[in-house]
Order: C-alpha cells, then sequence, then structure tokens
C-alpha cells in the first residue's frame, strides 16, 4: 500500500513551549482520480521552511492528515472522467504548490480562498509527502525536460516566489544592465532570484556571511558579493558598482530588518526594494524619511498566480535554468530534495 507523511498531534506541557510535531508514516488507500482530476505517482518532494514552521505550529491552518510538503515532481499515472488533456497521460508534471489566486497581478482574488498545499487545510488530501497524490488536471505543469526529478521538485515554491519578487515586482529594473542586489545568497529562492536575473542580463551583486557562497553565487553568475555581518558592507558593494552606473536599480531581499536603511545610498531616486520574507525582524521593518525623499519604493511580494507559476516554468524550460540543490534523501520510497539553503 502506498504511504503518507504527516504530523501528529502533540500537547504542550503546562509552562512549556509548543510542540515540535513528530512525524508520522502512514500506510493509505491507493487514490482514483475524480471528474478532471489526475493521479500523479510522485517520484522526488522538496523540503521548504515552511515544512519547519508547520513542524513548531508557527504556520496557520496545519492540518495533522494532510501530507506535508508542497512541492512535488511525478508522472501522471491516471485520468479522471471529464480530464481536458488526455495528453498528460504518462506525463512528468511539477505540482503547483498553492491554490485560490488565478491571475490577478496584485494579489489572490480572495484572500479567503487562497493557500498552499501539504500539511494545511483545507487542502487535506494534497501534499507531496505521499506515494500519490490526486491534484486538479489544472494544477500541474509538464516539467522541462532537462530538469532531473529532483530539480523539478525544487523548482515550485521557490521558483514561483522569485519569479513574483523578481520580474513582477522589478518591472522595468528586472532587464539586462540594471543592478540588482540579492540579499542573504544561499537560501532557495535568493537563488532562483540569482538565476533569473543573470539569464536576462542584470548585473547581480550579492550579500552572504560566508565567503563560500559568494564565490558559488560568481559561478553562477554574480557579479560580486559582501559579507552582510560587515558595518561597511554597503560602502564595499558600492566598490564593486560599475563605473558607468555607479548605483543599485534594485534590491530583491528576504530579511528585512536595516535593509532600507543599509541599502538607501546605494539606490538611485525611485529604486526598488522587493520584500519576499523578514528573517531577520518578522515584525517590524526600518522606513526612514530618507527613503521618503528619495521616493524608494517598497514592494512585499509572496508566493504568486496560477498564471506566473506557467510562465516561470515556461522560462526555466526555454533558458535552461537548473535549480541549485544542496543534497537528497532516500525515503517513502521517493526523493526528498532539500533546496532551501543550498549552498
Amino acid at each position: 500500500m502506498p504511504h503518507a507523511l504527516t504530523i501528529r498531534h502533540k500537547k504542550a506541557k503546562p509552562g512549556q513551549p509548543a510542540p515540535y510535531y513528530p512525524l508520522h508514516l502512514k500506510l493509505i488507500p491507493k487514490p482514483t482520480p475524480g471528474p478532471g482530476h489526475v493521479l500523479v505517482r510522485i517520484h522526488a518532494a522538496a523540503l521548504n521552511h515552511r515544512d519547519h514552521f508547520i513542524r513548531q505550529n508557527l504556520y496557520p491552518s496545519i492540518s495533522f492528515e494532510a501530507p506535508l510538503f508542497s512541492d512535488g515532481y511525478g508522472v501522471v499515472e491516471a485520468l479522471g472522467p471529464d480530464c481536458t488533456n488526455p495528453g498528460l497521460l504518462n506525463q512528468p508534471v511539477i505540482l503547483t504548490p498553492c491554490r485560490g489566486w488565478a491571475s490577478s497581478p496584485d494579489g489572490p482574488e480572495d484572500w479567503a480562498e487562497f493557500a498552499t498545499i501539504g500539511g494545511v487545510e483545507p487542502h487535506v488530501t494534497r501534499g507531496a509527502a505521499q506515494n500519490y497524490c490526486v491534484v486538479e488536471e489544472g494544477e500541474v505543469e509538464v516539467c522541462p525536460p532537462h530538469l532531473s526529478a529532483v530539480e523539478g521538485a525544487a523548482l515550485p515554491s521557490c521558483g514561483l516566489t522569485a519569479w513574483r519578487a523578481f520580474f513582477v515586482k522589478l518591472g522595468e529594473n528586472a532587464q539586462a544592465g540594471r543592478n540588482v542586489l540579492v540579499t542573504g545568497i544561499g537560501g532557495g529562492v535568493a537563488l532562483q532570484v540569482l538565476q533569473f536575473a543573470v539569464a536576462v542580463g542584470c548585473d547581480v551583486f550579492v550579500t552572504s556571511s560566508s565567503e563560500a557562497k559568494i564565490a558559488k553565487a560568481r559561478a553562477l553568475g554574480a557579479k560580486g558579493g559582501v559579507d552582510y555581518k560587515s558595518d561597511e558592507w554597503p560602502k564595499r558593494l558600492a566598490g564593486l558598482l560599475p563605473a558607468e552606473r555607479p548605483y543599485l536599480d534594485a534590491v530583491v531581499d528576504g530579511a528585512g530588518g536595516d535593509i532600507v536603511i543599509r541599502s538607501l545610498g546605494l539606490l538611485k531616486p525611485g529604486g526598488v526594494i522587493s520584500c519576499y520574507g523578514m528573517t531577520v525582524a518578522p515584525v517590524v521593518m526600518d522606513w526612514p524619511m530618507q527613503a521618503v525623499l528619495k521616493n524608494i519604493e517598497l514592494r512585499g511580494s509572496t508566493l504568486g498566480s496560477r498564471d506566473e507559476f506557467a510562465e516561470m516554468v515556461r522560462f526555466v524550460g526555454e533558458r535552461g535554468i537548473r535549480p541549485v540543490v544542496s543534497r537528497t534523501v532516500k525515503g517513502l520510497d521517493v526523493t526528498t530534495c532539500q533546496a532551501m539553503s543550498a549552498l
């Protein structure tokens, strides 16, 4: 019988922090696709930070029944009644990581209907940590043929988040010749932003606390990088910028904190900061009056729409981009790949 990986409920003891929910491997019946659905045999699944948050009770709408993991690669083994795309049968596909956001460039059409899959309500049967997954036929994309199963599984959430944070939020700054800073290189989203930006000809600069990660980012096409733990990093970055364009056009950031203050002197008037996370300061970001006077724009970004997901997958296929994967482990008769902190 097939297996599914979920979490098991565990009560916190009085006076102690919330529990770290244990994993639970259970046998489940092989599902049958209903009308308009497809049966996907999962070959690889990716681990994201959200899965750690789920186990720590730090993510909304946690489910103890839903298989974990929002990102997966598999092969379509069966079509349900009324499917309109018979060509999906036997095709390698990747799962869309969220539901309830069709095409609006501003955000989900109805936030009450928006949710990720994997380990959460209301999508209790959808998640990549199982041998078989039944999903709507419109919620898969044929995987670009140059990607392996592991690379395909590593793409969905990181790729979609990076696509929106870079192409949608940076607008005209996401083009050849623009100087873009990507903070915290080594994380899955940051790496995808780097690859997208290099692919369109941006001059990309990075920050990291690891010289090894900066060196690997250069190998992927970055022009240079600086150690963000140094108080002098803005000055050092200024020295790396090209003489003919000695400023940043945009910043793509997943840390928050003082990024506005630290990058303010480097950004051009009207420059854009695209923020997709706040790992340093999850509640407050500094926003000085100098940023207002310089017309700096701070734009929030999270995941993306179904249309943006299709655009991202198509771009990856056309440009031959391969997600960076740090390691793989065997389990559940599938390969689970960890793409976050990939360097």
